[in-house]
């Protein structure tokens, strides 16, 4: 019987969501206030990058795809992918490669749990389509705000 390779040592990893910081990752102004997408990295590793992200009321995210399988879980508030509503209890599953959206947070705002299996990055789907929605909504885009991502990692939001 053949002898398996070693493998380096495999160990879990343990971190609490009061130790991570907020990261603002998007932002938009919507009338006179600034609304935006806010995310703790819990685990962020080339395999994989998992967090809680907090939109403010009203936030709205492009249709996109990612460059992985990524599963969200709304944990509190609501929000809309498309033309469906999605409440407390609500899992989500994107395969890599397609795309859902646009998102639109609730008035009182939308709390997530993510994962996304290899590359986290996305791509837009329907860009017209959204300069429609943030017209309709009285909004526009922010500059993208720096965020602290792996030295890995280059940033290629849209």
């Amino acid at each position: 019987m053949p002898k398996e390779p070693k493998q380096k040592q495999l160990v879990p990893r343990f971190r609490h969501l009061d130790q991570e910081k907020w990261q603002e990752v998007r932002a938009l102004q919507i009338g006179d206030r600034r609304a935006s997408v806010w995310e703790k990295w819990l685990d962020f590793t080339p395999g994989f990058l998992s967090l809680i992200a907090r939109w403010d009321p009203g936030m709205m995210i492009h249709k996109h795809g990612h460059e992985s399988d990524h599963v969200l879980y709304v944990i509190s508030g609501e929000m809309s992918c498309g033309d469906v509503r999605c409440t407390p209890g609500m899992h989500i599953t994107l395969p890599k490669g397609a795309a859902f959206g646009p998102f639109v947070a609730g008035a009182e705002g939308v709390v997530l749990f993510e994962v996304m299996m290899g590359d986290p990055r996305s791509w837009p789907a329907d860009p017209e389509g959204f300069d429609k929605l943030l017209a309709a909504k009285g909004a526009r885009r922010l500059p993208n705000p720096p965020i602290d991502l792996p030295e890995w990692l280059e940033d290629r939001r849209s």
